[in-house]
């Protein structure tokens, strides 16, 4: 076979989850290698290293739930699995992007007039920002009076017990009992 035959496919390991938890990495592993099998029809496949990194990133509890590789047939007659990175469209997404950005960096007026006129209106807008500020300290004064009052209506505490003279020991008079 002179030509190499590549393809990409999204592998679903969602089934992976069915297994006991200290061998899911181990089965998402096999499950690659038989969507191999089925898919490019032979028996010799070789995972790659980033693809097995990629299962094993998260431990062997949590294997991905999907991967995005790219199968090889070579010329020697294996399946080579790696992992697949779309270079093509992160590309197109960046130049869309850079556009935008320029065009919100730029002033929407360059007239020196208008931006005195913002600049007085913010003054102005200041003093009255001032004043609710003002307003919202007052109800704080009040609430201090309202708790001065709860004190008052307390309940009384219980009666405190007097100290009480200490009465001798038990052990101390029988002794004297017995003489």
């Amino acid at each position: 076979m002179s030509q190499e035959l590549e393809r990409v496919y999204t592998i679903p390991l969602g089934k992976v989850l069915l297994s006991q938890s200290q061998h899911r990495a181990v089965r998402a592993i096999n499950m690659i290698r038989e969507f191999a099998r089925k898919h490019m029809k032979t028996q010799e496949i070789k995972i790659d290293e980033e693809v097995a990194h990629l299962i094993w990133s998260r431990g062997v509890r949590s294997p991905p739930r999907k991967i995005r590789v790219k199968m090889v047939k070579t010329d020697d007659g294996y399946i080579l699995v790696t992992n697949y990175q779309d270079d093509v469209e992160s590309e197109e997404k960046v130049s869309k992007k850079s556009p935008e950005i320029e065009q919100k960096i730029e002033p929407q007026t360059d007239d020196s007039d208008a931006i005195e006129v913002t600049e007085e209106t913010l003054k102005e807008s200041k003093p009255k920002a001032e004043k609710p500020k003002a307003k919202e300290s007052k109800p704080k004064a009040e609430k201090p009076k309202a708790k001065e009052s709860k004190p008052k209506a307390e309940k009384p505490k219980a009666k405190e017990s007097k100290p009480k003279a200490e009465k001798p020991k038990a052990k101390e008079s029988k002794p004297k009992a017995k003489e």
